[in-house]
């Protein structure tokens, strides 16, 4: 059918005002679209974290300052995390450790991050500071007790930490977890929930 007052056929079928109707229909259809994402964008928004909330999910902590043979417990959200620097002799413990019988098998290397030079640096050592038998925070040599094997001991039920932060005696189930953690510089590094 041709339009109104038009003299010519129509082409194969085709209708002349449908190809304006169907671009009004697919205009108006992506404006709307649009209109609900811009209305919708702020109620999904709210649903993020806020920014105190994201800066108190991380912490920098400079390493440096964290004594030869002792440690540095920080609180993150809560949370607590022990940083030990750990010694020549302890280090070497937690290597011989690599082979012994392990309830949560785990070698010192694997619990250790690369630095910013892409080498690993044992002195260091960042754990979860929570027992992972019934959520405990154990004791260290800040304390003065390091258990049986040099790490941590947690009274509450005896269990026995490794200088590597793996169990070794009592009813924990598993190693003491490694948070996620880098190095901003040699340093420094930035411990994150």
């Amino acid at each position: 059918m041709s339009e109104h007052g038009s003299k010519t056929a129509p082409a194969a079928g085709v209708h002349a005002g449908e190809t304006r109707r169907d671009f009004i229909h697919i205009a108006a259809a992506t404006v709307a679209a649009g209109g609900v994402a811009a209305v919708a964008w702020p109620f999904i928004q709210q649903l993020a974290p806020a920014a105190d909330t994201r800066a108190l999910s991380s912490a920098e902590v400079d390493v440096s300052k964290v004594p030869l043979g002792s440690e540095i417990r920080v609180l993150i959200g809560g949370q607590p995390f022990f940083i030990r620097h750990r010694t020549p002799a302890e280090i070497a413990s937690a290597k011989a450790g690599d082979t012994a019988q392990l309830r949560d098998p785990a070698t010192d290397d694997s619990r250790l991050v690369k630095g910013m030079d892409g080498n690993l640096n044992p002195a260091i050592l960042v754990t979860s500071g929570t027992c992972t038998h019934l959520g405990c925070v154990p004791v260290g040599p800040a304390q003065g007790s390091v258990g049986e094997f040099g790490g941590w001991y947690c009274p509450c039920h005896g269990s026995h930490y490794d200088t590597s932060g793996r169990i070794r005696k009592g009813p924990a189930p598993k190693n003491l977890a490694i948070p996620k953690y880098e190095y901003s510089s040699p340093s420094m590094i930035k411990i994150s929930l």
